[in-house]
């Protein structure tokens, strides 16, 4: 698939997860100056991308002037709403398969609720996956890495986290309370494991985004 062949190249695929994980369309110079790529290389790839459906184009100006004067528009990227099977948007369901399955082993030989086995199953995992990150960060950026590592694209916005992706976007549409509530214990799992205890994760619901958003304590207290 030439999707995925695209993708293949390092520099164009940085380029792409940057963009994918922005709440709004960015510019060249915008993804030169976060990524260090300089601005032709930007420009070939990302236009490389939109060839192959993988982003989009729009045009605006950034300054938010109008009318005569204000110059002309910028071109902008985003996420287009283009698949790709393998792995973009990134799903991960062998982690959720792994949990699931574990889950109901454990209630079948306990006699336990399936679904109270899978969020403290899913609670524990996230716990050690917490507890890894710190190995080589600490705090926000310890967060950060394990939630891009596992595909939830993580953005700043308004002083929270926002999980612009779901790793497991098909079991949750089909199965939503089951699948969300062990996203929101793996979750809860990490931030315990890296001890970010002024943060908590709880269940947002949002259109194009993971059921799950990180908030600041003081800020639900």
């Amino acid at each position: 698939m030439s999707a995925v062949a695209a993708l293949d190249e390092p520099t164009r695929r940085r380029l792409y997860d940057y963009v994918a994980r922005q709440a709004a369309p960015v510019g060249r110079d915008e993804v030169a100056a976060a990524t260090g790529v300089p601005r032709p290389t930007v420009a070939f790839h990302l236009d490389k991308l939109v060839g192959e459906r993988l982003l989009e184009v729009t045009f605006g100006r950034r300054t938010g002037r109008s009318g005569p004067g204000a110059g002309r528009p910028a071109k902008l990227y985003r996420r287009s709403s283009r698949q790709v099977t393998v792995s973009l948007p990134d799903r991960h369901y062998d982690l959720a398969a792994h949990l699931l399955a574990s889950a109901l082993e454990t209630a079948d030989e306990s006699g336990r609720a399936p679904r109270s086995v899978l969020a403290e199953q899913a609670g524990a995992l996230g716990h050690r996956l917490g507890e890894a990150a710190l190995r080589t960060a600490r705090g926000a950026e310890a967060v950060r890495c394990v939630l891009e590592e596992h595909g939830f694209e993580p953005r700043a916005e308004d002083g929270d986290v926002v999980l612009g992706n779901c790793p497991f976007h098909r079991l949750a549409l089909a199965h939503t309370e089951l699948v969300c509530g062990m996203t929101l214990s793996l979750l809860e799992g990490v931030l315990d494991g890296i001890g970010a205890h002024g943060v908590r994760a709880r269940l947002a619901p949002a259109a194009g985004q993971c059921c799950v958003r990180l908030e600041r304590r003081e800020k639900t207290a």
